[in-house]
């Protein structure tokens, strides 16, 4: 479902834009959908008062906690059933954060990602983005949301900049604690602009070698990684946030001297933020994380050389819950889906949630 269906039955019942700007602003904060000023001049109309209930209900539907996975560092990772029985995963980041999917699976078909396995199977409607939102305001309180879950938003752009400005204009959410994450790719240039709501930009570099990234990222836009920071810096320039650069550490292949110079050519004097990630161990997959000291001592080495980097874990590292896992191993049967609580685990040896 898309925020246009909710506009257009909302209008449909003689509600006007202060009317529905109302009621959108109350559900994206979780709140009663009749919320807001009781003053004559706001009342809704009551064909709109009548229907609230069935609508509160419809909107309710968009998502249903299957499962939640926490983990020590404060994060919970949880597996997010929509409508039509296809689940996307949300996650729970400390200090208020949230992390929503914007796609069932993914075409990008990262090599290191459990998400594109099998490639893309939907989009996400902008109305099941921003109920992410919602029902995780029904867990905790959120005041960023990032869009780096399962999927690349750019291939599903128009719902996530509808989303985008929905949460940005009326959910309580600064604007540069929005943060589009993508591959890259020309559109996101052409289109984040134009927007109301301008978020911040988290751009997956994963290497400065345009081969590799070829390799690593097989369906990624071809875009020389070095034009890709000359068109994110200006984006950065022009809304006064830095970019996020973001580089999963991936043992032997992109951790190693050669690769930290040629970041440091690359980023030194830009308005960027580089987070080192190491990697979310995926079943199945071969490849590794550094050992932890070399993680850091990477870290260390870039900051020395002029470029603010931070060491990063993906949330939910204990509980072997990187992007795309809790989807997969529920189809394989080894999550039993509760709607309350720590999900029944599968007591089978294979079984590492």
């Amino acid at each position: 479902m898309r925020i246009h269906t909710i506009e257009e039955r909302l209008h449909a019942l003689g509600a006007k834009d202060c009317h529905i700007q109302r009621i959108l602003r109350a559900w994206v904060r979780a709140q009663p959908l009749d919320a807001g000023p009781r003053a004559a001049e706001h009342a809704l109309p009551l064909a709109v008062r009548k229907d609230l209930p069935a609508l509160a209900d419809t909107l309710q539907a968009l998502t249903t906690l299957r499962s939640q996975h926490p983990g020590e560092d404060g994060s919970a990772r949880l597996l997010v059933g929509l409508n039509d029985g296809q689940t996307v995963e949300s996650v729970l980041l400390p200090r208020d954060g949230l992390c929503v999917s914007t796609q069932v699976g993914c075409a990008v078909g990262c090599v290191f990602c459990m998400t594109g396995r099998d490639g893309l199977i939907r989009q996400v409607g902008s109305a099941e983005i921003v109920a992410q939102v919602v029902l995780a305001r029904q867990q905790r309180h959120v005041k960023k949301v990032v869009f780096m879950g399962m999927g690349e938003p750019v291939h599903n752009l128009d719902n996530v900049l509808q989303a985008i400005d929905v949460l940005g204009s009326l959910g309580d959410i600064g604007h540069k604690n929005l943060v589009f994450s993508t591959v890259g790719d020309y559109r996101v240039f052409e289109r984040l602009p134009q927007g109301r709501v301008k978020p911040a930009l988290a751009l997956s570099l994963h290497t400065t070698n345009a081969a590799l990234r070829e390799k690593l990222l097989p369906r990624a836009p071809r875009i020389d990684p070095a034009e890709l920071v000359e068109l994110a810096e200006a984006y950065a320039r022009s809304t006064g946030y830095p970019i996020q650069y973001q580089w999963t550490l991936l043992e032997g292949i992109n951790d190693s001297e050669e690769e930290l110079d040629a970041i440091v050519r690359l980023l030194k004097g830009k308005y960027a933020i580089m987070n080192m990630i190491p990697y979310n161990t995926n079943e199945g997959l071969e490849f590794r994380r550094p050992a932890p000291e070399r993680a850091a001592e990477i870290a260390r080495s870039l900051h020395r050389r002029g470029i603010l980097t931070k060491l990063r874990n993906s949330a939910g590292q204990d509980i072997d819950g990187g992007c795309g896992q809790l989807r997969a191993r529920e189809s394989l049967g080894k999550i039993r889906v509760l709607q309350r609580g720590a999900p029944i685990q599968d007591q089978s040896e294979h079984s590492k949630v």
